[in-house]
């Protein structure tokens, strides 16, 4: 890979890179690490990524790079997130917020799916699942995400069988 097509292949997908290794590790720090482990191993392939499928490639590895992370830290404590992350309407940055609070199985097909736009069948190709459970933790996660929504707007929900 010539130094040219390296830095186009990072120019374009740095910032994706990055997205998704921060919505697996919550932290902006170890995304960072990530990012750089990611396009490393980019430069050190002995067979470049088919063109045309340097994204799928890319994310591929950077949910490896994430697992492997987070397989060697687990008991490490998370820190927050900085509140000063940009949304353009307040409702993004609860959500955002309740994203990131779902557990991580959830966690990385709704970001796959929705923040980067893959279809179910590259999503569970990348994370090394069936289309089936794409679907379904897609669901699950929707259905969590709805309830911490609505709490967060009304309140606890009491039960009716007081």
């Amino acid at each position: 890979m010539t130094e040219t097509e390296f830095l186009s292949l990072f120019d374009r997908y740095h910032d994706m890179v990055y997205r998704l290794a921060l919505s697996c590790t919550r932290s902006t720090q170890d995304a960072e690490d990530i990012v750089q482990t990611v396009f490393l191993k980019l430069l050190d392939v002995r067979t470049p990524p088919t063109p045309g499928k340097e994204r799928a490639w890319l994310a591929q590895v950077t949910v490896n790079a994430s697992r492997d992370l987070l397989r060697a830290n687990r008991r490490r404590q998370w820190e927050p997130l900085d509140a000063d992350i940009p949304f353009s309407a307040p409702e993004e940055g609860a959500l955002f917020d309740a994203v990131m609070a779902l557990p991580d199985k959830y966690r990385a097909v709704v970001h796959l799916h929705y923040y980067e736009g893959y279809s179910y069948a590259e999503t569970a190709q990348i994370l090394r699942t069936s289309p089936s459970a794409v679907s379904m933790r897609l669901h699950r996660a929707r259905n969590l995400l709805r309830s911490s929504l609505e709490e967060d707007t009304y309140g606890p929900s009491v039960s009716k069988d007081l």
